[in-house]
């Protein structure tokens, strides 16, 4: 094309290209299109069709896996009937990459009482009866991380075999020797520092406020997840570790007892997953974190 630079040749190329994938996604003829923010790991478009608004994730036919994994634990929320989440349509793969096409959230303006009807809902995903064993229909990831979950009997044999003894066996090459002797003693520990739940809970597994949307009902809607069942606290101390919430939600939260005596203790070790998945992904700028976090867990007990 004359006159037109080659970025913009590649670029008008790569939106020819998807305009052809959308059509073949969503099976209707697509009006227009637009890049949202998708996270560090997918792309992710806005598609306007003569039948209405769709989202849809795309990354590499290789990784179809994440979004199956993906639609799985949306689905699990979902089937609780008490939070909102994303309308799940499809995941599948086109002749160059893999995909998982949802209905469009559109964003409205948060009641007055989000936060604490936020906390309610949350609670009561997490009060839904799941079973008697810990972990999940499959392994998924957390972020683009495996996540084992094979089901186990012991939410402590189940956190540290599936959840903390990875990532640290992920990290060897991040950390010291002596690092590696603290996490492992930490680990040979666990059981004076968790306790057992009661039941186990469906968590949503990578919850800060990045996977929380508030949609045209001015409510909470969770995205993103990375599910299993697991014990609730879980959720809440990952909810502490970027930011946190107003303090109205964890007032709120606890009124439903699904926090117990010790959590302030115990959130230091659910969070050192999280962080431990951090220096894996994004390497040593969040070492210092991880050195933090293993110095409360020590202090602890």
């Amino acid at each position: 094309m004359i006159g037109l630079k080659k970025g913009k040749w590649h670029n008008w190329k790569k939106r020819r290209h998807f305009m052809s994938e959308f059509d073949d996604i969503v099976k209707k003829k697509v009006l227009s299109y637009h890049s949202v923010a998708g996270g560090d790991i997918n792309e992710a478009f806005q598609i306007q069709t003569e039948d209405g608004t769709f989202f849809v994730k795309m990354n590499t036919i290789s990784n179809l896996d994440m979004f199956i994994q993906e639609r799985k634990g949306i689905e699990a929320m979902a089937a609780c009937h008490v939070i909102g989440t994303p309308h799940i349509l499809q995941s599948g793969t086109t002749n160059h990459h893999s995909y998982l096409l949802m209905d469009y959230i559109e964003s409205g303006k948060r009641i007055e009482s989000y936060w604490q009807v936020f906390a309610q809902q949350l609670a009561n995903m997490h009060r839904t009866f799941v079973g008697n064993q810990f972990g999940f229909s499959s392994n998924n990831y957390i972020g683009s991380t495996p996540q084992i979950n094979t089901f186990c009997d012991s939410w402590i044999t189940f956190f540290k075999d599936y959840r903390l003894r990875p990532m640290l066996n992920r990290n060897k090459e991040n950390l010291y020797a002596s690092d590696i002797q603290r996490l492992s003693k930490i680990m040979d520990h666990l059981d004076e520092i968790l306790i057992e739940p009661e039941q186990p809970s469906l968590v949503h597994g990578d919850l800060w406020s990045g996977n929380v949307m508030t949609g045209k009902d001015g409510k909470a809607w969770l995205i993103d997840p990375a599910c299993y069942y697991g014990d609730a606290e879980v959720d809440i101390a990952m909810t502490e570790l970027f930011g946190g919430f107003p303090q109205t939600f964890y007032t709120t939260y606890r009124q439903y007892g699904c926090l117990r005596s010790g959590y302030e203790k115990r959130k230091n070790v659910y969070n050192l997953y999280h962080l431990l998945n951090h220096l894996y992904l994004f390497g040593y700028g969040y070492y210092g974190s991880v050195l933090h976090c293993i110095e409360k867990i020590e202090r602890s007990w």
